[in-house]
């Protein structure tokens, strides 16, 4: 990717944030299990950062695609993965079908102060019985009058406790299942809405709510874009999403390397440090490679898709191995702190906690493989 002055000035108007505004009161925050959204996101829309792709008219920055890889990337400074995962969720999961279907009444109602940051956005997608099967979702919107009534249960959802909104995928319709969705904007404070925390091994700071919908009533002028596209619509939100998540964990994992180089640089055993034993420095040097391609592979698929090209296999293959890489990562480099890398303040065992969800949210290892393997046309026959 061409970098230009501008994508530089924005890497390092995030990192100065990072540095400032998250960092000092990450463990603060991940004692309490959450961290102060509205406040967070207010100043990050102060600076700009919320909507960096989406259009002028509705306060954002009208750029494209890349420049939301470039602040993904630097908020990997973070000390920790929730707070970036909270971010990326307001940024580049739960408004990109908004932005591009919503209506212009929608857009000013629930994007404009998402992107200025008076509003919290989540995305109900995931179900208990249900998550990377998103056509398996069981909620329904059933219409009524003028409103939809909307009945079931969302799961696993990112700023869950805080959110003023949510991009909710519900069953609007019988049929089939990929055409019977759609997203609808569910303001938070409807009546019937409950929430419930969930508790997690990891991603600690950002808070994760059980979301119930009993006879809850919207509009049904909060329909983004038309009834039975909403699968659609989020197959596209997910190819932003795996993106996002991708660029997210590149500058961690070389977080990660560097510090333990320094710690293994200091350690000593048997005479030596750690770092001159050659099975780790040669580790090392596997895994900063690793990164690197990961790297490449992510900045060709973001080229590729601010050219307009289809870059599905390529932010399935991104997923994917960002997931898996994540946690080789956290788990080599742990091993080389020894016992103190088993300590819960250390910074290696909060990338280890941290990192296990990525092979998981936003579709599972199995599902990128899945998907891989059909545009390869390397499936059984009669699969899907």
């Amino acid at each position: 990717m061409n970098f230009t002055p501008e994508h530089r000035a924005l890497a390092d108007t995030v990192t100065r944030f990072v540095e400032k505004e998250l960092n000092p009161f990450v463990p603060e925050w991940e004692k309490a299990e959450q961290f102060p959204a509205h406040e967070v996101f207010k100043k990050l829309g102060d600076l700009g950062l919320l909507g960096l792709k989406y259009p002028e008219e509705f306060g954002g920055a009208g750029l494209d695609f890349s420049y939301s890889l470039v602040m993904a990337e630097a908020l990997g400074a973070c000390a920790c993965a929730g707070v970036p995962m909270a971010i990326g969720v307001q940024t580049d999961m739960c408004t990109p079908a908004l932005a591009r279907f919503g209506s212009d009444e929608l857009r000013r109602e629930f994007l404009a102060p998402s992107i200025t940051g008076d509003y919290v956005g989540c995305l109900g997608v995931s179900e208990p019985g249900g998550g990377s099967d998103v056509a398996a979702v069981k909620t329904t919107a059933r219409k009524d009058g003028g409103d939809y009534v909307i009945d079931g249960t969302k799961m696993w959802i990112t700023n869950g406790l805080q959110a003023d909104w949510c991009c909710l995928l519900a069953n609007t319709g019988d049929g089939s299942p990929h055409k019977n969705k759609s997203l609808i904007v569910v303001p938070m404070d409807a009546p019937g809405i409950t929430r419930q925390k969930i508790h997690k091994i990891g991603m600690d700071a950002s808070d994760t709510a059980q979301l119930f919908f009993d006879g809850v009533r919207v509009p049904q002028r909060h329909l983004i874009g038309a009834e039975g596209m909403g699968f659609m619509f989020q197959m596209m939100q997910f190819q932003e999403e795996r993106l996002w998540g991708a660029a997210s964990t590149l500058k961690n994992m070389d977080r990660l390397i560097d510090l333990t180089i320094d710690y293994t640089r200091e350690r000593q055993a048997f005479g030596k440090s750690i770092l001159d034993n050659q099975v780790v420095h040669f580790r090392l040097a596997e895994l900063r490679t690793e990164v690197e391609a990961l790297r490449a592979l992510t900045y060709s698929a973001v080229e590729q898709y601010v050219a307009g090209k289809d870059v599905t296999k390529l932010a399935s293959m991104a997923k994917l191995k960002c997931g898996r890489l994540s946690r080789e990562v956290a788990d080599s480099c742990l091993q080389y702190w020894g016992g103190m890398g088993f300590t819960r303040d250390n910074p290696i065992s909060q990338a280890y906690r941290d990192g296990r969800l990525v092979s998981i949210g936003a579709g599972a290892d199995e599902v990128m493989l899945g998907i891989i393997c059909k545009l390869e046309g390397t499936l059984p026959k009669g699969s899907h």
